[in-house]
């Protein structure tokens, strides 16, 4: 094995410290932003670093839009869309994983290919979908459009963790009476948590982020989510962009709290999903 050179672990380093800080940029951009004052995010010639610092963005951004109500709604759309997709993932994981059948890896593929369709494609299909549904301008829409479009990677994702438990644990299980769903909860969830908890981030942040359908079916106040909500920031003539930074800096919270507290977990999953069908 050849060991590298402490100039080759030097260049490693500067180029791990590069990436790091071309990553933290755009952060560090709309902190700076978000403790300045409108006159001096429209200052000329331009400042990098707050001549004033000020928090009260920060405070004003909870009464100028209904902020409490929009994340309130984000929350329960993410939260949704995420118990959704894996009420219906798991089972049909975990047949997958275990069944075999005449054209599974066909199958397989197609469900992977259901996954590449944009939301934009399939808008005005959505629309009349929901339309029909009665779910116009309602939570539970995006709930189920989400879900929908998570599915198929939620589906791939826990096939593969599933796969790699081993059946003779199941068997042992048989053998002493417990019955196929009661293994299924009792032993083989238990042992696939990495899995579950990296599917959960992906929905979640998946569901967090959405844009595009919210801003199709959703026209109200009370159940806006963040992510349409901001774009009260956006006049006509000017943005305000002081808000739209501290708004967006809050919105990452609840995210970074999610991923912090299950971040050991998200390797391991993702490296058991991605190597077998």
């Amino acid at each position: 094995m050849v060991h590298p050179s402490r100039i080759q672990k030097g260049l490693t380093l500067l180029a791990a410290y590069f990436l790091v800080v071309v990553l933290l940029f755009p952060y560090v951009v709309m902190l700076v932003t978000a403790l300045k004052s409108r006159s001096e995010v429209y200052s000329i010639p331009p400042t990098f670093f707050p001549r004033e610092w000020t928090v009260s963005n920060f405070l004003e951004i909870w009464t100028v839009i209904p902020l409490s109500t929009y994340i309130w709604n984000t929350i329960l759309i993410a939260t949704g869309s995420t118990l959704l997709t894996l009420f219906c993932a798991i089972p049909a994981a975990y047949v997958l994983s275990r069944r075999q059948f005449v054209g599974k890896r066909a199958y397989m593929y197609l469900v992977l290919i259901t996954q590449m369709f944009s939301p934009i494609v399939l808008l005005v299909g959505l629309f009349r979908v929901i339309q029909w549904l009665g779910l116009m301008d309602s939570i539970w829409g995006l709930v189920l459009v989400n879900a929908a479009f998570t599915q198929a990677f939620a589906i791939w994702l826990l096939t593969g963790y599933f796969s790699t438990i081993p059946r003779e644990l199941e068997q042992a299980a048989w053998i002493d009476g417990c019955s196929k769903l009661k293994t299924l909860v009792k032993i083989v969830l238990p042992l696939a948590t990495p899995g579950i908890i990296t599917t959960v981030i992906f929905v979640f942040i998946m569901a967090w982020n959405e844009f595009v359908v919210a801003l199709t079916i959703i026209s109200s106040d009370v159940s806006r989510p963040l992510t349409v909500g901001i774009y009260a920031f956006f006049g006509k003539y000017d943005v305000q962009w002081q808000y739209l930074f501290a708004t967006s800096l809050v919105a990452t919270i609840p995210v970074i709290i999610l991923f912090l507290a299950i971040e050991k977990y998200l390797v391991s999953g993702l490296t058991a999903g991605g190597v077998k069908d």
